[in-house]
């Protein structure tokens, strides 16, 4: 039947009037008779179309499907002695018919049969005129009229062939009018006209439009049964099913089998180039069917990277091939942190790729967000390496996103205390040729500070000053709990000299460590000092100053100073909370003072505080040690909470909170400790 078609479609073409006015006049014409009535317009195309026919030469003279078509087939008078005929127009004029009646009113307007008429002769266009018009009208989305031109044929007693109803099924399908599909193939049946791989290929397409997947492969099964030869368009039909359902595994399956035919020759029918160009088309129905699979997958399914890898691994094995385009938009769908793995394999392969490497650079900005949000930021470094060494050259977003990880990593380093990491981050970034700013330098002095390493922190704070950066509030603060964790105190004070110098104004925080350095040199008048300096600049005293103060005397072995100081802080109104009964629990216990620091337990318990279970063992330990006359029994369980809560005083993390503090760019002036002498602030 395919080589009828061609020919059919090859007779058409050669009739085509070929002097492009004439075509575009005729179809200006055609299109202005739609604003008259149906009968009107009837006699008007009839009258141009014989007006016109006295120009035509005989190269009119045989039928045609394509702008004109003359006498041939079954039609007569006119028709047959040479008459030029206007499918264009007779399309036109069809589009509100709704009975045969309408269509038999327009056909006898433009053969000018009505002496033939009513004589009883009868008369049609020629056939192939019809399947054009038919065509025409379901891409009009005129349904009714091309029922109504079947009608009008059956009723002229025209042999209707399976072209006619193909083309009856490909207007219905144009129209979406698919509740007369099982109409035509009753009419087809009625008729005696068989079905052929055409009208199969159809009702596939129709059914993959729907949906209908099961339908489509049950047709397909019976166009085997029925020992017909598929088609290209079959088998792509059938691919298109497969990727209408998401099927991955059997797309793979059917493209595998089709290439098996392929190469043993028994589906090459004519030219061998065409259906290489097919298969292509067949692979690019596999791959988007896979990547409609795996998109789903990734969007809601019970384990996306397991089904993802076994979809990509089916198709390395049956040799389908997907392009950068293809593993790049299934990048984009790599959206929760469990797809970093997918992500990661996509990118190799990209990398790997008949291309040369190449990909997108906003496809990697991607990846690097992604396996930051996944927490492998290792993985995220490394592909920012290669947009180094292999490109596309980095931009903006992807040194922010870079950035952002580095300050994820430093954050953790500063929660720990692994200051040696943060090094090795910051020379890892000026490797990279991103250059730290002053909040990353900050994050490491304070993992210096968290992790009591004085020295570290002071080379640290060095380098800072040597990269150009200004020291703010939160570096000077981070170095100074260095120094006084590490009882430096005599270069602490004149690190606070030196800041108050070159104009930092110290924050609560750093007063903080002020009074902890003057606690730890034995100096409490200081402290006093200190306390008056702080309500003198409006800087209130709160719960963490006192916390350090009695932290402070904790590390110095003054219990009964700790105690006093608990009294001063209650004198201010400043409600102690847990890690205050905690240091003065231990303070107690360390001034040989059991039963006081048994009833501080009892009071935090009798104020619904949750003391560490640490207090607990402390306070049953020194009772039992010194031999106390206590009830035991009074304290109650030991509690659950194990962990000792964080001691505010010696975590300066919380100076980060203080962003828009002002710094204002000065010359050190030595400060005679450990070589900071000399340097200059960065302006």
């Amino acid at each position: 039947m395919a080589p009828s078609l061609a020919a059919l479609h090859s007779a058409a073409a050669s009739h085509l009037p070929h002097p492009r006015r004439q075509r575009t006049t005729a179809l200006a014409r055609a299109s202005s008779v739609l604003r008259l009535p149906l009968r009107r317009r009837s006699r008007w195309v009839a009258a141009e179309c014989c007006d016109a026919s006295r120009s035509r030469t005989s190269q009119f003279a045989t039928g045609g499907a394509g702008g004109t078509a003359t006498g041939g087939g079954s039609g007569s008078g006119r028709a047959r002695r040479g008459l030029g005929i206007d499918v264009a127009a007779v399309g036109a004029a069809l589009r509100d018919a709704r009975t045969a009646d309408d269509v038999e009113s327009v056909v006898n307007a433009f053969l000018n049969h009505d002496n033939a008429a009513a004589a009883g002769e009868a008369h049609l266009l020629p056939l192939q005129v019809y399947t054009c018009v038919i065509r025409g009208l379901g891409k009009d989305n005129r349904p009714d009229a091309a029922f109504a031109v079947v009608e009008h044929l059956k009723r002229r007693g025209a042999v209707l062939n399976q072209f006619v109803y193909n083309c009856l099924l490909g207007a219905v399908k144009s129209c979406g009018e698919f509740g007369r599909i099982q109409a035509v193939l009753d009419d087809m049946e009625a008729q005696g006209v068989s079905p052929n791989i055409v009208t199969y290929n159809t009702l596939m397409s129709i059914y993959v439009h729907q949906g209908r997947v099961e339908d489509v492969l049950r047709v397909y099964a019976d166009v085997q049964e029925r020992g017909l030869v598929p088609t290209a368009a079959t088998y792509s039909t059938v691919m298109c099913a497969y990727k209408k359902a998401g099927d991955a595994f059997a797309a793979i399956e059917f493209f595998a089998m089709l290439s098996g035919r392929y190469r043993n020759g028994e589906l090459v029918v004519g030219n061998r180039g065409d259906w290489e160009q097919e298969f292509v088309k067949f692979e690019k129905l596999t791959v988007r069917a896979c990547y409609m699979s795996m998109r789903r997958s990734l969007v809601g399914g019970k384990n996306p990277v397991g089904e993802v890898l076994k979809v990509l691994l089916a198709m390395d094995e049956a040799g389908v091939r997907p392009e950068r385009s293809d593993y790049e938009r299934l990048v984009w769908a790599c959206t929760g942190e469990e797809h970093y793995a997918i992500g990661k394999e996509l990118y190799q392969r990209i990398r790997e790729g008949g291309d040369g490497g190449e990909i997108s650079l906003s496809v990697c900005n991607h990846l690097i967000w992604l396996m930051g949000k996944a927490k492998k930021w290792w993985a995220a470094l490394e592909i920012y390496e290669d947009l180094l060494d292999k490109g596309p050259k980095p931009n903006n977003l992807s040194h922010e996103l870079i950035m952002s990880h580095f300050k994820i990593l430093l954050d953790a380093a500063k929660r720990r205390g692994i200051w040696r990491w943060g090094v090795r981050l910051l020379n890892k970034m000026q490797e990279k040729g991103l250059k730290p700013g002053s909040k990353e330098w900050n994050a490491v002095l304070l993992s210096c500070s968290r992790a009591s390493e004085a020295s570290a922190a002071v080379d640290i704070f060095k380098k800072m000053v040597d990269e150009g950066l200004k020291p703010d509030v939160v570096s000077y603060g981070a170095l100074l709990s260095a120094l006084e964790k590490g009882k430096l105190y005599d270069e602490a004070l004149r690190v606070w000299e030196h800041m108050c110098k070159v104009g930092i104004k110290p924050n609560l925080y750093a007063y903080t460590i002020l009074v902890s350095i003057y606690i730890g040199k034995g100096n409490h008048a200081m402290v006093d000092a200190v306390l008056h300096d702080m309500v003198s600049k409006q800087i209130e005293p709160t719960v963490v100053t006192f916390n350090a103060i009695i932290s402070a005397c904790v590390r110095s072995n003054s219990g009964g100073n700790a105690f006093e100081w608990f009294h001063r802080m209650k004198i201010r109104g400043i409600e102690p909370n847990e890690i205050t009964y905690q240091m003065l629990i231990e303070a107690l216990v360390q001034d040989g003072k059991p039963r006081l620091a048994y009833e501080m337990y009892m009071k935090a318990c009798s104020q619904g505080l949750q003391l560490p279970a640490k207090s607990y063992d402390t306070v049953l330990e020194a009772c039992k040690a010194y031999g106390s006359i206590v009830d035991l029994t009074t304290l109650g369980p030991r509690p659950s909470k194990g962990v000792e809560p964080i001691r505010i005083e010696n975590n300066f993390s919380s100076f980060s909170q203080f962003k828009d503090l002002p710094s204002t760019s000065h010359h050190f002036a030595g400060i005679g400790m450990y070589g900071f002498s000399g340097y200059r602030m960065a302006r």
